[in-house]
């Protein structure tokens, strides 16, 4: 196993998330909110998705 694939295996740091209360969510933050590290591939469809659903595409990934 790569260095790399290690850490997509471990869960995102605490400080890293935020419930977007403080700021709007942001395309890496929904990325992170799905488990998932930031790629420029998912980065630029987390954009798509909040621009396509807004609030709604949060709502979806947290409880």
């Amino acid at each position: 196993m790569t260095e790399q694939s290690a850490e997509e295996n471990l869960p995102t740091p605490d400080r890293l998330l935020h419930s977007g209360g403080d700021r709007p969510i942001d395309p890496e933050d929904l990325v992170r909110l799905s488990g998932r590290e930031p790629t420029p591939e998912r980065v630029a469809r987390a954009r798509k998705l909040l621009e396509e659903e807004g609030a709604a595409a949060v709502e979806r990934l947290l409880p």
